[in-house]
């Protein structure tokens, strides 16, 4: 019989490893269709299409990497160590 707890606490951390790779695609998907309009020109759909890379990229990574540092203090925190800044 397992924890529930610790269950919990690896489910998250796998959603929070898959927001962190689908944030950072999106980012890395803007950075490079930004650089596509450097070279050649900046048409409406690439600057839509960049800007709302980033901002979806922005509303999936942020709660992945507090929630990844969240489940990384649990774990600290469940082995006993102290306190980190």
């Amino acid at each position: 019989m397992t924890d529930p707890v610790i269950e919990r606490r690896a489910r998250i951390a796998r959603w929070c490893e898959v927001g962190k790779r689908v944030g950072y695609a999106l980012y890395g998907v803007a950075v490079v269709l930004f650089f596509i309009g450097l070279a050649t020109e900046y048409t409406g759909w690439l600057v839509t299409t960049i800007v709302v890379c980033m901002g979806v990229g922005a509303v999936v990574l942020i709660p992945a990497i507090i929630l990844g540092y969240g489940v990384k203090a649990a774990d600290r925190e469940d082995r006993g160590e102290p306190f980190r800044y």
